[in-house]
Formats: C-alpha cells, structure tokens, sequence
C-alpha cells in the first residue's frame, strides 16, 4: 500500500514537472516569435524598396500620362524624395493606385506601405490609420462652368446638383455646409470631372488643389468662392506603425529644409 502511493506521488510530480516545461516551451516560442516580427520600416529596407500608394486621376498630383505609362505629379516627387531619403534612391518606390475609396482598405491588407494621395488628415481616419506630419495644406472649393450662377456655396440650395468623390471628406462637407443640395458620388475624379462636363450636376467640389489641376485642364471651368474647410495632408501607414511615421517625418522635414519641397511645390502647384 505504501509503494502504491510513493509510485502515485511520483507519477503526479512527474506530470506537474511535464506540464510546466509544456508551459514554458510554449511561452518561450511564442515570445521568440514575437521577437523574431519585424516592425514595417525594417521590411522595407529588406526588401530594398517602399510600396506608395497614390492617385492616378488627380491632375498636379497624381495622374497617369497616357503617352509614357507613368504617374506624375505632386504626391508622386515627394514620394520619390521620401524614397531617397529613407533607402538612398529615388527609384527604390514602386507606385500602386489607389482612390479616396480603396486608399485605406489597401494600406490595411499589406498592399502598400504608405499612401501619398491628397488624403486630409482627419479625428475619424485617425481610428483606422496613423498619419505623418502635414504635407500640404489645401482648402475645399467649387468647381463650376465659367458663367455659372453658383459663385459661392452660400448658392447652393434646393435644386441644385454637386458632384463628389466617394470616400472623400468633400461629400461629408458639403451635406454639412449645404443640406439642401443634392450630392451625388462618383468613383473618382475624372468620372465625377467628365459628369460636371456633360451637366450631371451645377458644380465639382472637392480640395482646391485638385480643382485647379481640373481648371487647368480645361480652362471654361473656373473655382469660385473662398475654401470653406481646411483640408490638412498628411502621408497614411498602417496603424501602430510608429517607427515607418518617424522616418517619414524625418525625411519630410530633410525634403523641407534642403529646398526640394519649395522646388516640387513650385513646379506642380502654380496658383
């Protein structure tokens, strides 16, 4: 009877002395793993390359020339700038589309890295994403044909027609600004451009900055009345992502004090 319960006891211990080096096996690999998970700045040197997202509607700052196949504008160059100063070259980015409605969903897969594409930094966006420092200050505005009767959005009421963007802060704005008008939204900039043109609606609005690419385009359009927001900037990485932030800051604040920014602002943005 004695040896029974001395083979029981040990039997017992040996089972609790198995189960904790289960624990700890368990715990140590978890952890190792944990440690081995590299934050996103580190795989993009790795890789040796920074995956952008930026528009390819937006005249002046993201807009694809049919004749080379390359985006240009605005949020293109301080991206390349970005790239030199984080990986040494200008070329080290590779560019993805994105609109004001896919921007976000894609940064959240893992498609892109960052998005450079006239995205307004704002309380709401911040629950989803993190942003960088503002990089460009823009305004929101109309956009209507030369000899409208809407000067200003005090003119528009029940009846009239504005065109928007979906995903963008501009349709939020202008239900808030002007409730009576009716808002319809479109995929992008140049289907809600091309549905002003065919007299879908009264007037365009969105941020000034990508208004004036549109009037350059087509100079019987015209922006009228002051900004009536503010319209903030800011470069967008996957959320928890501070040391991608960081480093984007400090280049930006490098792009700023070189002169480079001035140069590529000067260059896109002529109004």
């Amino acid at each position: 009877m004695k040896k029974s319960k001395t083979f029981l006891k040990a039997a017992v211990l040996s089972l609790a002395a198995a189960m904790m080096l289960a624990a700890c096996g368990g715990k140590s690999e978890e952890t190792s793993g944990s440690s081995a998970k590299k934050d996103a700045l580190t795989e993009i040197k790795d890789r040796g390359k920074i995956v952008i997202g930026v528009k390819n509607d937006t005249r002046l700052f993201g807009l694809k020339n049919p004749k080379t196949g390359e985006v240009e504008g605005f949020d293109v160059d301080i991206s390349k700038q970005l790239a030199k100063e984080i990986l040494g070259d200008e070329n080290k980015v590779e560019f993805k589309e994105v609109t004001s409605k896919t921007r976000v969903p894609l940064l959240q897969k893992g498609d892109i890295d960052a998005v450079v594409a006239t995205m307004t930094i704002t309380d709401e966006r911040k629950k989803e994403v993190d942003f960088t420092d503002v990089y460009f200050q823009a305004g929101q505005s109309l956009l209507v044909k030369k000899g409208s009767k809407i000067k200003s959005v005090d003119d528009l009421k029940k009846g009239t027609k504005v065109l928007a963007v979906k995903g963008s802060t501009s349709a939020i704005n202008i239900r808030g600004k002007a409730p009576e008008t009716t808002v319809l939204e479109f995929e992008n900039y140049a289907e809600a451009f091309t549905a002003l043109k065919s007299k879908q609606g009264d007037a365009l609005t969105t941020d000034d900055a990508i208004l004036y690419g549109m009037a350059d385009e087509d100079p019987s359009y015209e922006l009228v009345g002051k900004p009536f927001t503010e319209e903030p900037y800011g470069i967008a990485v996957k959320k928890g992502n501070k040391e991608l932030v960081d480093a984007l800051n400090d280049a930006l604040k490098k792009i700023k004090d070189s002169g480079k920014y001035d140069e590529i602002h000067d260059k896109w943005i002529k109004q």
